[in-house]
C-alpha cells in the first residue's frame, strides 16, 4: 500500500516516529496527519440556521474542519451556543495539537462573516452601521475608519467571531459601479482608501479579530452587473493603472500588518490572460507575494462562484487556487459537502505530487500563525 507521504514540517525525529505509527492503517475513525492538516486550509458553511449540522461536528471533532463562516442565516439568539459547541470540537480534536508540534503555534479555531459595515452586515443592527463609502467621505475619515474596525471587532466577539472578511480597499471608479452601489468602497482614490480603510483593519486587529483586505488587485473598475458570484467578469485595466490605482491601498495595509488578502474573482488580462486572480500563480505568487511582499494568509472568495465554474468543479478548482498559491480556500455554498470535496482533493492532490510539499506546509505555519493570533 502507498502511504501519505508525511510534510516536511516534521522534524527529523518526528519523522522516524510518524513513519513507524503510519505503518499500520490508522484505528477507526482517526484521521491522518495530511488529513487534518489539508482541513485547516478550508473554511465551511451550512444553510438554514445557527445550529451546524452534526455532519459538521462530527468531521470538526476528528480535526478536518479548520474553521466556518457564516451568513445572516446563521445569525439569531442561539449563535453563539453553537459557535461555541464547534470550538469545543475543534478544542477536542486531534487538530490544535498536530499544528502545536508542526509550527510551535496554538491555532484558534478560524470564525468569520462579513460585517463590512452599512448595507454589508451579517449580524445585522451591529456595527458598523456606517457604510464604508460613509467612513471614507466623513470628516475625519481615519477616526470614522478606526470606530467602525473597534465597532466590528465588538460584534464579532459578541457572536464568538474572530475574523472578518473586510475591510474592502477596491478604488470606485463611478457613482452606482459594482462596488459603489452598496457604498462598499471607501472612495474613488486610493488615498481616500487608505485613510480610512488602513485604521478600520489596525483597529479590528488589535482587538484579535483577524481583518482580510479584499479583492485583490481591485474590483473597483467593475460596472454595476459585473458579479463574480454569478458569471465571468474580465477587467482591461493596464497593469500601470492597476498598479498606481487599484494595488495603492495594498501596499499600505500590507504595512499596516493585514493578516489576510482575499483576491478577486475576475479576470485581468493585463497580467494573466488566461486565469482569473484567485487561480493565477502569476497574480498571488508573482504580484500579491513578490512585487507586494505580502507574508500573511491568502483566501480566496466563493469557491462556488460563477466566475471559476468554467474552471471545473471544485475538487478541480480547489487544486488549481492551491496550485496558484492560496492558502486558505473559501467553501461558502452553505453546505457541508463543498467543503469536504476541496479538502479531500487537496489532500489528492498532495498523495500524488500535484501539489507542492513545501508550499503546503508554508501555507500551513502561516494559517496557524494568523490563528495564533486572534481571540479563542
Amino acid at each position: 500500500m502507498h502511504l501519505p507521504r508525511l510534510t516536511s514540517l516534521l522534524l527529523p525525529l518526528q519523522l522516524a516516529a510518524a513513519a513507524a505509527a503510519a505503518a499500520s492503517q490508522p484505528p477507526r475513525g482517526r484521521c491522518n496527519d495530511v488529513d487534518i492538516l489539508a482541513g485547516q486550509h478550508v473554511v465551511y458553511s451550512w444553510a438554514a440556521s445557527s445550529a451546524p449540522p452534526q455532519e459538521l461536528l462530527d468531521l470538526t471533532r476528528q480535526g478536518l474542519v479548520g474553521g466556518v463562516i457564516l451568513f445572516g442565516e446563521n445569525m439569531d439568539a442561539n449563535t453563539t451556543t453553537n459557535v461555541a459547541r464547534l470550538k469545543a470540537a475543534y478544542d477536542a480534536s486531534p487538530a490544535p495539537g498536530l499544528l502545536r508540534r508542526l509550527t510551535g503555534r496554538r491555532a484558534h479555531f478560524f470564525v468569520s462573516t462579513d460585517q463590512e459595515g452599512g448595507y454589508v452586515r451579517r449580524i445585522a443592527g451591529a456595527e458598523p452601521k456606517l457604510s464604508a463609502k460613509l467612513m471614507g467621505s466623513a470628516p475625519d475619515p481615519a477616526a470614522a475608519g478606526k470606530a467602525g474596525g473597534e465597532g466590528a471587532a465588538a460584534a464579532l466577539k459578541q457572536f464568538l467571531h474572530n475574523v472578518n472578511l473586510a475591510p474592502v480597499l477596491d478604488v470606485f471608479r463611478e457613482a452606482g459601479d459594482f462596488i459603489d452601489f452598496k457604498e462598499r468602497s471607501f472612495g474613488n482614490s486610493s488615498a481616500q482608501v487608505v485613510a480610512a480603510a488602513v485604521p478600520f483593519l489596525a483597529a479590528q486587529q488589535a482587538a484579535g479579530v483577524a481583518g482580510a483586505a479584499k479583492h485583490f488587485p481591485g474590483l473597483g473598475a467593475a460596472p454595476h452587473d459585473a458579479n463574480t458570484d454569478l458569471q465571468p467578469v474580465t477587467l482591461t485595466q493596464s497593469l500601470g493603472e492597476l498598479r498606481d490605482v487599484d494595488m495603492k491601498p495594498y501596499e499600505a495595509a500590507i504595512a499596516a500588518g493585514i493578516d489576510m488578502v482575499m483576491t478577486s474573482w475576475a479576470l485581468y488580462p493585463a497580467l494573466d490572460a488566461k486565469y482569473p486572480s484567485g487561480l493565477s500563480r502569476k497574480w498571488v505568487q508573482g504580484e500579491l507575494r513578490g512585487r507586494l511582499g505580502f507574508r500573511g494568509v491568502t483566501i480566496t472568495d466563493a469557491m462556488e462562484a460563477g466566475a471559476i465554474a468554467p474552471f471545473g468543479d471544485a475538487a478541480a478548482t480547489g487544486l488549481l487556487a492551491k496550485k496558484a498559491g492560496m492558502d486558505i480556500l473559501l467553501a461558502s455554498q452553505r453546505n457541508v459537502t463543498q467543503g469536504d470535496v476541496i479538502r479531500k482533493a487537496i489532500v489528492r492532490g498532495l498523495k500524488s505530487g500535484a501539489l507542492d510539499h513545501k508550499e503546503f506546509d508554508a501555507a500551513t505555519r502561516r494559517i496557524a500563525e494568523m490563528r495564533s493570533k486572534i481571540v479563542a
